[in-house]
């Protein structure tokens, strides 16, 4: 193969530009527009996706010569975080500024997923300065809400959709390729399939009782009331992750008791007449969402039945479906290639219970591998982190990738 060289400086200077942009979920379309400047700058002909007001999809396409495969590079670009949470105001590695330390780039969205999108444009320079051409297409799509969150009561506004968002979009405006690559943060392991989310909502009534009148009817008050029903979804939570149907090559599920609202803070003189519980159930991808959801809402009706004076109701309100690609598909084989030249060993392979833009993809007919650089384990005092020598040998690997599955003119 060409000798592919990636430029450290040139990919921490890209990197840097990235964090300096705020691009928190619902406000990614100043971070489109930097990607757009990158992908001319690249030469790529460019596709504007304006999913909403204030948020696009960026697409930019390194057209192949013909004969081969397509191959898709796909990062979303909203941070986890937006630095402004009390906090994490006071941690430098959770601002919109860049700084280097021992070897490693600090920055507000560095390893979920800015570090992937540069090494995406260092790949295709790499590629240019070395007169590699494609004969498939080289698609590098940027995308607005991917962050695991949804709307909810009174949480409503662009802010608040994830859950792939943007790539549901992607996918339904011309965003397609044979396969795809996702530069997730994956400890440089192959992640062959990952679990997906159910979201529950669990209520309980009660009665609306001013203080004054409360004496004798605590059994009326929904927070109190739900203090039992938690109880009994926590003896219910082992059934679910210890059950075989809910495991994935060699993964358990799990249950996270994410929320909890009842009452008003503004005013404790009332009970308050509903309290709800809010869980996230992870579901195998081999498991039908319809299934899930049925399995979950019977576990509601059991303890509607138990409290029967707690009107207890259930609501699904989020369904994103796991992924999963076959082991020998020749994108995996691609990477495992790859790997093992620029890392000096093959990748090793990993099932994730979090969610990716995979989900969407896949049931677009796209396969999708998740592969990419550390986690970027957040230093307590610091914040958000990446090693440069990872995101060095991973544009690298990702630039022969691209050759791999798209084969050289």
């Amino acid at each position: 193969m060409t000798e592919l060289r990636v430029d450290r400086e040139r990919l921490v200077e890209t990197a840097s530009r990235m964090i300096g942009v705020h691009s928190f979920t619902g406000d990614e379309q100043a971070m489109a527009e930097l990607m757009v400047e990158l992908y001319e700058e690249l030469g790529l002909s460019v596709q504007w996706q304006q999913v909403e007001d204030g948020r696009a999809n960026v697409l930019g396409i390194l057209a192949g010569a013909g004969g081969g495969s397509s191959l898709m590079f796909n990062g979303h670009m909203d941070t986890s975080y937006s630095g402004r949470e009390p906090w994490l105001r006071g941690v430098p590695g959770f601002q919109p500024q860049a700084f280097e330390r021992d070897g490693r780039l600090y920055g507000l969205g560095i390893s979920n997923m800015k570090g992937a999108l540069a090494c995406y444009v260092e790949a295709v320079r790499a590629l240019r300065d070395a007169g590699v051409a494609l004969r498939g297409d080289l698609l590098v799509a940027a995308v607005c809400g991917e962050i695991e969150k949804t709307q909810q009561g009174e949480a409503q506004g662009a802010q608040y959709r994830g859950y792939a968002a943007g790539t549901r979009y992607l996918v339904s405006h011309g965003g397609v390729a044979d396969m795809c690559l996702l530069g997730e943060p994956t400890e440089g392991k192959v992640v062959l399939g990952h679990f997906g989310a159910l979201w529950l909502r669990i209520r309980a009534h009660g009665n609306f009782i001013h203080t004054a009148f409360s004496e004798g009817r605590r059994g009326e008050n929904s927070i109190l009331r739900m203090r039992e029903v938690l109880a009994a979804v926590e003896e219910w939570i082992p059934t679910w992750e210890d059950d075989p149907a809910n495991a994935y090559r060699g993964a358990k599920a799990i249950v996270n008791v994410g929320a909890i609202a009842g009452g008003f803070g503004w005013r404790v003189s009332r009970t308050p007449h509903h309290t709800d519980l809010f869980l996230d159930v992870r579901v195998p991808p081999t498991k039908p969402m319809a299934a899930a959801r049925r399995e979950v809402l019977d576990m509601v009706r059991g303890l509607a039945s138990r409290f029967s004076e707690y009107g207890i109701e259930g609501e699904v309100y989020v369904t994103a479906p796991g992924a999963e690609i076959d082991e020998g598909h020749e994108l995996v084989r691609a990477i495992d290639e790859a790997h093992a030249e620029v890392f000096g060993a093959p990748p090793g392979r990993d099932v994730t219970r979090w969610f990716s833009d995979a989900s969407a993809l896949t049931r677009y007919g796209i396969p999708t591998v998740n592969y990419g650089t550390s986690t970027g384990l957040m230093d307590v005092e610091l914040g958000e982190n990446l090693e440069i020598d990872g995101l060095v040998k991973t544009a690298e690997t990702y630039a022969r990738v691209a050759v791999k599955a798209c084969g050289a003119a």
